[in-house]
Formats: structure tokens, C-alpha cells, sequence
């Protein structure tokens, strides 16, 4: 096996889904890291821009303009984004299910993050707690977790260790320099790189010495 030229710890999801589309491209060792957004924002001081009204409008623009351009299916309405942006802890134990999968079973860490993100009931997932099991179970089984280990993530939610784990890799994301999501850390020539925003692939790459090919690059190219 040869050995990947770069090291990319993605701290939690729109630009996801192109990071993995140039993973062999660009060589990249691509690392899912859950971390609690909510947390975060305290400890940093950040305020969510769903805060300033104009500007929650024009990021729910951008992020459907943003949407089209790198081909990601996302469906979100005004108030599905208002209340995301503006009460980003309530994604806790969305972030404690999908740490308790990547501690149990990592191999579903990416599609599980991906389904929670992209799938059409995202408002159930942050904002109607009595369904959470219910909608994170059907999450789970779209990403292809049995009923056995879905149901195992869900009793582990609770559990200290999930608890900790979440913990510790907020604490890093903060350490790294990380004051929102999405964030990425590229680790490249014996240096942390740390990049926030769904806009900043093309300035990746040119750090780490690859080129930006487009939103869906041709694997041949």
C-alpha cells in the first residue's frame, strides 16, 4: 500500500462530500472528526450569524448558489436554516451518535455523517428531540448500520466515554484554531493548516501543492 502524501482531519461537514471526491486525486488520508459545534462557539466567543438577520439571509443564498455549484443535494428552508445557525447546540447528541459509530464501527463514520447532513429531515435530527432514535436510526440504516449496531450507538449516547471522546476532539479542533464548522486541518509538511468555510478547496490545494480541478473532478485529469 503506498502511503498517502497528505493527512486531513475534517472536523464535521457542504464541502465533505468534494473532499472525498479528490481523497485519490490528491492522495489525501481523509479523517472524519465529530466535534460539538456548539461547545466551540462558547469557548471561541463566535456568535452564529443567523444573529445578524441580513446576513442569515444572505448565507442561506450562498449556501443553495454554493450547493449547485459542487453538485451536493442539500434541502433546507429559511427557518430550517435560521434555527440551525441559531441554536447550534442542539446538534449534541446528533455529534454523540455519530462518535459513538465512529468509536464502535468507523468504517460508517463517513456515510452516517453524510446521511445526517445531506438527507431531507435535518431539522427532525437538531430540532425534534422525542424522534431522535427514530430518525437516527433510519440515518443509520441509510448509511448501511444494521439494526444491532444502530441500536448499540444509540444506547452508548450517555455513556461517559462517548461523552469524553466528543469532548476531546472539540478540545483539539479548538487547539488547532477552529472557531466554526465546517473546518479542516491539513497536515503537510510537518505543519497544521487549518481552513473554515465551504470556499477555500482551491487555496488547499495550492498549500499542499495539488491543483483545484473543479467541484467534480475527473478522475483522469
Amino acid at each position: 500500500c503506498e502511503c498517502p502524501d497528505h493527512d486531513m482531519s475534517l472536523i464535521f461537514p457542504l464541502l465533505t462530500p468534494v473532499l472525498c471526491r479528490y481523497r485519490h486525486i490528491w492522495n489525501i488520508d481523509l479523517r472524519f472528526r465529530p466535534a460539538f459545534l456548539g461547545g466551540i462557539m462558547q469557548q471561541t466567543g463566535n456568535k452564529p450569524p443567523a444573529m445578524l438577520p441580513k446576513r442569515g439571509e444572505y448565507m442561506l443564498k450562498d449556501m443553495k448558489r454554493m450547493a449547485k455549484y459542487y453538485q451536493v443535494p442539500v434541502h433546507m428552508s429559511a427557518d430550517d436554516f435560521q434555527r440551525i445557525l441559531g441554536t447550534s447546540k442542539n446538534s449534541l447528541t446528533a455529534m454523540r451518535f455519530i462518535t459513538a459509530t465512529d468509536m464502535t464501527n468507523p468504517q460508517y463514520l463517513e456515510p452516517l455523517s453524510r446521511e445526517f447532513w445531506m438527507r431531507e429531515g435535518i431539522k427532525s435530527i437538531y430540532f425534534q428531540s422525542i424522534l431522535n432514535c427514530i430518525v437516527f436510526s433510519q440515518a443509520a440504516q441509510q448509511a448501511g448500520l444494521s439494526a444491532e449496531l444502530s441500536q448499540k450507538a444509540l444506547e452508548m449516547i450517555s455513556s461517559p466515554t462517548v461523552k469524553d471522546r466528543l469532548k476531546e476532539t472539540t478540545a483539539e479542533a479548538l487547539k488547532y484554531g477552529a472557531f466554526g464548522m465546517p473546518a479542516v486541518v491539513a497536515h503537510y509538511d510537518g505543519k497544521p493548516h487549518l481552513f473554515f468555510g465551504s470556499d477555500r478547496l482551491e487555496l488547499l490545494g495550492s498549500i499542499i501543492g495539488e491543483k483545484w480541478l473543479g467541484p467534480v473532478p475527473s478522475p483522469k485529469m
